[in-house]
């Protein structure tokens, strides 16, 4: 707004209101005095011109982002903890129940026993919130003395722990809500009751699917892949815990079903010409982190998984010239989804 208030232009506007009779180059008394005034004037346009983006949601950061929609009663989402499946054997190999509150580390995280599963099986907490605590491999060793327990293991991830929710989608969900209101239980509404639910990432809603007054609402966790059981039984108890009664979110007489969503199974393959001083396994590793963060775009946005963008993605993978013989599924071709299926890239073969 204030780009053409530089010190130049400011200064040169100070100099033209001195009387022409007066010295006023460069050096002289009058553009001394003056030049140390346009330069502090400068510098208050620029941050004027910051404060005044920090005022509206489309520019503004950080907690000015937060007060700027704070009137529509969205805040910011804090980060969560991961929740994950531990088992639990004794010396005989069979399954061992353990004393809630247990904890066990794993590297550097820390885990605690919440809930009982099934014999020997448990709902982990992780101690530490965010995405760290999504690691879901490896042996537990318990902090605390366990009469009989031979080894516990993590076993899978139940919910994803998120972090703190960033600028973007705190104000893509704000736009999201601004242009598509939620009210009186309409589809966006559930949509909303759904993304309330921590370690959801996405939903879709199809009302009226198994006959009047029926909804469902198809979820997928933070990570954009097919929720856990337990993940669609907690957002089944939010909103709607006993059909139709309206003890949930939902309004009374709708009866609403949660499932998630179906994961689409995509194999990758190709020739690629390397680069001097690549390795395939390299060129490999970073396609894949151009893949997953391509599907996380794609996930419940998308009809199809688009060929042509897949090699877009593996000529920007460092370490590619070039490419031939590009397959998705063994074809060639786009990959169609349902409204009902997320993408899942689950093999990648690149050869040379």
């Amino acid at each position: 707004m204030y780009e053409d208030q530089t010190y130049e232009a400011l200064l040169e506007r100070m100099l033209e209101r001195i009387p022409a009779g007066l010295d006023k180059r460069e050096g002289s008394i009058i553009y001394d005095a003056l030049a140390p005034a346009a330069a502090e004037m400068a510098q208050m346009y620029i941050e004027l011109d910051v404060n005044n983006n920090l005022v509206f949601a489309d520019t503004a950061t950080g907690e000015y982002l937060e007060r700027s929609i704070a009137w529509s009663g969205i805040t910011r989402r804090a980060a969560s903890k991961a929740e994950l499946k531990g088992r639990f054997y004794n010396s005989a190999n069979g399954l061992l129940d353990i004393p809630l509150g247990s904890r066990f580390s794993l590297d550097l995280l820390h885990y605690t026993a919440v809930e009982k599963l099934a014999p020997g099986t448990y709902r982990m907490e992780s101690e530490a919130a965010g995405e760290e605590g999504n690691r879901y491999f490896g042996s537990l060793l318990p902090l605390d003395y366990i009469p009989d327990l031979a080894r516990g293991e993590i076993a899978a991830l139940l919910i994803p722990g998120e972090n703190a929710e960033s600028d973007d989608l705190l104000r893509q969900r704000y736009f999201d809500s601004a242009r598509r209101p939620s009210t009186s239980g309409n589809k966006y509404h559930y949509m909303e009751w759904a993304m309330q639910v921590d370690g959801v990432g996405g939903s879709r809603v199809f009302p009226l699917w198994n006959g009047p007054k029926t909804v469902k609402v198809v979820i997928v966790d933070s990570q954009k892949q097919p929720a856990s059981e337990l993940l669609v039984s907690q957002v089944q108890q939010y909103i709607d815990p006993v059909s139709g009664q309206g003890e949930g979110q939902a309004p009374v007489g709708a009866v609403v079903t949660v499932v998630s969503a179906t994961g689409k199974n995509i194999s990758v393959s190709a020739k690629v010409i390397l680069a001097p001083g690549y390795s395939l396994q390299s060129v490999i590793d970073a396609f894949k982190v151009l893949l997953e963060k391509y599907r996380k775009e794609k996930a419940f946005t998308a009809s199809y998984i688009s060929q042509s963008v897949i090699g877009s993605l593996l000529l920007d993978t460092e370490g590619t010239v070039d490419y031939s013989e590009l397959k998705l599924n063994g074809g060639v071709g786009n990959v169609i989804l349902t409204e009902t299926e997320v993408p899942l890239f689950s093999n990648v073969e690149l050869e040379v």
